[in-house]
């Protein structure tokens, strides 16, 4: 892995990993049955994360856009839910998997209910039942939403949109059976140029990274703070999401990345790790059930690293806290220690900083760490010699996840290969596996050791 030049690259340089091992893998084939969709180049290969304080990672060709495709019903699907409630909305549309494929002719006997929201059936009675004044009221409301969700405002690719109305047999075809069975209510060719309109809105691995993000922080948009919509309705939607979102591979994927996902046939896939980011990627070779080659492979892979598993977390425990302890210390919290250590902060405030962390400390907290040192650290007066000396102080951590071990890690490494020291005070001496990473058995050891590295500097 390169170098990173600053803290806030670590995630960026892990990211660069995984894309350059990939880049030589060619398996798949893209979509054609949209002519327009087969027109691409096909080894393009985007990544990006988004974190929950709007900080986004980005490698390879991110900004490339492409079709949202069936990504968009995921989204879509949380405008129902929110207009008419989960009950009205699956009175008409399953939540099974179907183990079977995006557009297969498959509807719920004895109701004519397509099976969930994710395949193309149940996705075209979703966006019927999105509330509007008419059909053009209803596509502007979904394309709203969508670019609430990506943080911008987003457009239509009409060469795809009329592609798509041209090849669109298929769809048809289950719409009329929809609406013979009574789940489609609506228009049939209303419903559907809606439905290819929102798979026909251009995105990119890194809108999807935040949109991904958006559902994982609760509805609440990172990058741009705004509310999107409720955390309740993000539960029902990565729920389907986790369970259908990946058509006949979804209980694989599951296994395998442990993430709620969507794919689309244009290449695109988006992962929501809840409270923790967003995951964007793009790459238009697709595998048998329609999903990205490169993407999923990219994303198990960072599950993997990471032990991002939505199972893998233990649930009792407290959730991430990330504090500079200066402010704390100053208040003096009752404990001789900390007054010493306020003490010993204070003559050594150029370079000497202190953070604690408590609870569990997933990806969000270790991220955090990173962000507000990598601040400190441009705040020093920059006619300082001596090396920054950072203690972090892990006593009241609960757990720290696999990516929060890799994280800090990383950032003990940066530091050392600068002349900077990193010391960790933790009393059940977790080790980090890193060379020149201090351990001290308590916090008062940690910030005097600290005290005692910058004035044999200065």
């Amino acid at each position: 892995m390169r170098t990173p030049a600053t803290l806030s690259d670590i995630v960026t340089a892990f990211l660069d990993v995984v894309h350059d091992r990939l880049l030589s893998d060619r398996r798949g084939d893209v979509a054609d049955y949209i002519p327009e969709l087969a027109d691409v180049e096909p080894d393009a290969f985007g990544i990006a994360l988004c974190g929950l304080n709007g900080r986004v990672y980005e490698s390879g060709d991110t900004d490339l856009a492409f079709t949202i495709q069936s990504v968009s019903k995921a989204f879509v699907y949380s405008l129902a839910l929110d207009d008419i409630g989960m009950n009205a909305v699956h009175h008409r549309v399953g939540a099974e998997p179907s183990g079977e494929a995006f557009n297969s002719v498959k509807l719920e006997s004895g109701t004519g209910r397509p099976p969930n929201p994710m395949v193309n059936a149940g996705a075209i009675v979703t966006t019927a039942l999105v509330n509007g004044a008419s059909p053009e009221h209803r596509f502007e409301r979904i394309l709203e939403r969508l670019s609430a969700f990506a943080g911008r405002d987003l457009t239509v690719d009409a060469s795809v949109f009329t592609s798509e109305h041209a090849s669109g047999d298929r769809n048809r075809a289950l719409a009329y059976l929809m609406r013979s069975a009574g789940s489609l209510t609506a228009d049939v060719n209303e419903t559907l140029d809606v439905y290819f309109r929102q798979c026909s809105v251009l995105v990119t691995s890194r809108d999807l990274a935040v949109m991904g993000a958006t559902l994982g922080n609760g509805g609440v948009n990172p990058v741009t703070g705004r509310r999107v919509t409720s955390a309740e309705t993000c539960q029902h939607v990565m729920t389907i999401m986790a369970t259908c979102g990946m058509y006949d591979y979804a209980g694989e994927w599951l296994l395998r990345a442990g993430l709620p996902a969507k794919s689309g046939v244009a290449g695109g896939l988006v992962a929501a790790s809840p409270g923790e980011f967003g995951l964007g990627l793009y790459s238009p070779r697709l595998d048998h059930s329609g999903a990205s080659v490169r993407g999923v492979v990219a994303a198990q892979q960072l599950a993997r690293r990471f032990g991002l598993h939505i199972l893998h977390r233990p649930l009792s425990l407290s959730a991430a806290e990330v504090t500079a302890a200066t402010e704390e210390l100053d208040e003096g919290l009752g404990a001789m220690q900390d007054a010493d250590a306020a003490q010993l902060l204070a003559e050594n405030a150029d370079d000497l900083a202190v953070w604690r962390l408590r609870g569990y400390i997933d990806f969000d907290g270790a991220e955090r760490l990173i962000l507000d040192l990598e601040e400190w650290l441009e705040s020093r007066p920059p006619d300082r010699v001596a090396p920054a000396v950072i203690v972090l102080d892990l006593t009241e951590v609960t757990q720290l996840q696999s990516v929060a071990v890799w994280m800090l890690a990383a950032l003990a490494s940066w530091c050392n290969e600068r002349g900077m020291r990193v010391i960790a005070s933790d009393p059940q001496g977790r080790s980090l596996g890193v060379a020149g990473l201090s351990q001290a058995a308590d916090f008062e050891a940690a910030v005097q050791d600290a005290a005692d590295a910058t004035s044999a500097d200065d």
